[in-house]
């Protein structure tokens, strides 16, 4: 791939994230669950935009699997008596790791 064609693909996912971010909000009881993908690890908070803070996180830094990580965010926010959340997919399409992390938050007791 060369720089051109890298920046063309950088520039259509953020015009995605855009659009997609135009319609999803969260609240305190209810987050946006926001995805973030890295090369090499995949990231997820719960963001309160009412208040524009970060309520948990969770990521596969420490060698976890999408799964514990899943489970790990499922535990913080159920601790805060949150049970409710909004997937932010980011502007990644809805496939692979990002569908994984999705219905192991929902096999996890999350209602998405």
């Amino acid at each position: 791939m060369n720089r051109s064609s890298v920046l063309k693909k950088k520039i259509a996912r953020l015009r995605r994230k855009m659009h997609i971010r135009k319609r999803v909000s969260g609240t305190f009881f209810k987050p946006r669950l926001s995805v973030f993908r890295s090369n090499k690890y995949l990231y997820i908070q719960a963001i309160d935009d009412e208040k524009g803070h970060t309520i948990a996180a969770s990521s596969t830094l420490k060698g976890k699997s999408i799964d514990e990580m899943a489970q790990e965010l499922v535990k913080k926010l159920h601790v805060l008596n949150v049970f409710n959340g909004v997937f932010d997919r980011n502007g990644y399409k809805y496939h692979g790791k990002v569908k994984q992390l999705a219905e192991s938050l929902r096999k996890n007791g999350l209602k998405i």
